[in-house]
């Protein structure tokens, strides 16, 4: 790439897009392209509309170009940026933690509709960015949230997010595996476990296999409904009698983790479609019939 940046908003779009060279639609091309140009030279969608002129300095050319080399290097823009955006607010992101995706967004949505008005005492398991807790706590005001994640450089980066977005939560370092909830009496428990099989990995794209960390991602085909089993049995003895329990599922398993989920005496068990129309996530009801 030139080190000459084009002197108007529309112009250095299409430069920026143009020079990106993936396998993506010529839409998710620009949705990245307006990441960049919003990160490095603080130009919004707005202001291209304007189109009034710009000029670009050879420290903003010299970040592009290096932008430019990443992306094509298949490195996912939010990493390169450091933030990604999720229901309406930007979370710090790095290598160590998922991106948050637009499906989690929907998990997020649900349970604040059938919360609205309350003030809940919640647990989100695998945490992550912390964007599931600090969404929640931003919407339902009064709530009380904690959050458990197996890495510690995880729990930096959701402690990070929780002060950006000045809410309080109880970030716990724990192995869902071989540790227990610590917590008892919660309206709702929630997570996004690892979900993705070794097998589906060659549906995956490259930035995703190569830069998103494997331990949020992936579980053994062997046992591809082992978190939400183990999340389950703990799920009982920490949820009120009434409290719920929220899924983010692979959409191959909605049929299995009903079952299961029945089979462990939870009640009013529902897959729930994704705004794609792929099975995305399940909730229940610990014994009492609260969805119907």
């Amino acid at each position: 790439m030139s080190n000459k940046i084009p002197d108007s908003p529309k112009k250095l779009l299409q430069y920026i897009t143009s020079a990106i060279k993936l396998e993506e639609s010529p839409e998710e091309i620009t949705s990245i392209a307006h990441l960049i140009m919003e990160h490095i030279f603080g130009i919004d969608k707005t202001e291209i509309i304007v189109d009034r002129s710009i000029n670009a300095n050879k420290v903003q050319a010299k970040e592009l170009n290096k932008f430019i080399e990443r992306l094509n290097n298949h490195e996912p823009v939010q990493y390169i940026i450091g933030e990604a955006d999720f229901y309406g607010r930007k979370f710090k992101v790095n290598p160590g933690v998922l991106i948050p995706r637009n499906e989690t967004e929907e998990l997020v949505h649900l349970i604040i509709k059938e919360n609205t008005g309350k003030k809940i005492k919640f647990l989100d398991i695998g945490t992550g960015t912390g964007c599931i807790p600090i969404t929640i706590l931003k919407e339902l005001k009064g709530s009380r949230a904690f959050a458990i994640d197996i890495d510690p450089r995880v729990i930096k980066t959701a402690r990070q997010n929780a002060e950006l977005h000045q809410v309080q939560v109880e970030f716990m370092l724990i192995d869902i595996l071989n540790e227990s909830i610590p917590q008892h009496g919660l309206d709702v428990i929630v997570s996004n476990p690892p979900y993705v099989t070794e097998t589906d990995k060659k549906e995956m794209k490259s930035n995703v296999l190569k830069h998103e960390p494997a331990r949020a991602l992936f579980v053994e085909d062997a046992d591809p409904l082992l978190f939400y089993r183990r999340i389950a049995e703990l799920a009982k003895n920490a949820l009120k009698e009434e409290g719920a329990l929220y899924f983010e599922i692979n959409e191959k398993y909605g049929e299995d983790i009903q079952a299961l989920l029945e089979a462990m005496e939870y009640s009013n068990v529902q897959v729930i479609k994704d705004l794609n129309g792929k099975n995305r996530i399940v909730r229940a009801s610990n014994s009492i019939n609260v969805f119907s």
